[in-house]
């Protein structure tokens, strides 16, 4: 069997790798962009580890299991699985971000409620604004939580907001668009952590984002479409919103002219709220039990379903 790796690694990573491989070859590659020359040793490769540009995958008649180093598989989803689905096997690292996501989202929350960002920004112009702060700080106890999509990653935050005591009301990402328009008004944060489908896409509109309650926190974990920036931008600057926390935007990275980098009471977490020192030796962790179960002919962990999106 012969084994592609899109990865960079280090030397120790290497060696896991290769133990991981065993016996069989083990091509290693760096990560490739969508225009890239395709390797000659690719269409003979029957596992894959990395993202690769989609238009390889229809290339191939030896490929049997591809293992993404992502969740989300946005690029993949204009191939026609239909036919794709009957050789290939795609997993991804569903469920692995949970933890260092939620993290940074009560961080986020946190930080906007008792005005931290602010304290950080006043402290680059080195004024002292301790009465106004006073005043307007909240707090995140007892705050009605609405969470959209209710996957790892906001089960996770659920069990962080515990010890705060927040109302938490939890929405499906397939039935949540009658809920929200009654929830809105009433809801102190929102928090999105739903993958990219037809339902999701564009949810929080600009009449949605209207109906939230004045001073509400908008938090976007998922994808960036699920959210009409431009209306957020809006509701942000005039005030009707309290603050955002966006680890996710429509277009990554960010332009630098891009308005959102000025906005107030923002906090843009530049998709590293998965990130952790440790992130890719655990992902070749993910990949070696998922070898385990390949080579039994065992049920894998993370085999995304076309159907649902996810």
């Amino acid at each position: 069997m012969e084994i592609f790796s899109s990865h960079d690694f280090t030397d120790a990573q290497r060696q896991r790798m290769q133990e991981i491989a065993d016996c069989d070859v083990l091509h290693f590659f760096g990560e490739f962009e969508d225009d890239d020359h395709m390797p000659d040793v690719f269409p003979g490769c029957e596992v894959v580890f990395g993202n690769l540009p989609a238009r390889w995958l229809i290339t191939t008649k030896t490929l049997q299991w591809k293992q993404l180093i992502s969740v989300g598989f946005g690029e993949y989803t204009h191939l026609d699985w239909s036919k794709l689905v009957r050789q290939i096997t795609v997993t991804n690292l569903a469920g692995f971000f949970a933890c260092p996501v939620a993290e940074t989202a009560l961080g986020g929350i946190l930080s906007l409620v008792r005005g931290i960002d602010e304290l950080s920004r006043l402290k680059t112009g080195v004024d002292w604004q301790k009465d106004s702060l006073r005043e307007r700080s909240q707090l995140l106890e007892d705050a009605t939580v609405v969470m959209v999509g209710f996957g790892s990653i906001n089960r996770r935050l659920a069990e962080l907001l515990k010890p705060f005591h927040c109302h938490i009301t939890t929405l499906r990402s397939r039935s949540t668009t009658a809920d929200l328009e009654t929830l809105l008004p009433d809801t102190d944060i929102v928090v999105c952590a739903a993958p990219e489908t037809d339902l999701t896409r564009g949810l929080f509109d600009d009449q949605r984002l209207a109906r939230m309650k004045h001073g509400a926190i908008f938090v976007n974990l998922g994808r960036g479409s699920i959210v009409d920036e431009r209306a957020l931008e809006q509701g942000l600057r005039s005030g009707q919103l309290g603050g955002a926390v966006l680890d996710v935007t429509d277009a990554e990275p960010l332009p630098k002219d891009h308005s959102l980098w000025q906005c107030p009471r923002t906090i843009l977490t530049q998709h590293t709220a998965g990130g952790t020192a440790d992130e890719i030796d655990r992902k070749i962790e993910v990949f070696a039990r998922n070898m385990r179960h390949y080579r039994a002919g065992e049920p894998m962990i993370g085999v995304v379903d076309w159907e649902k999106g996810y």
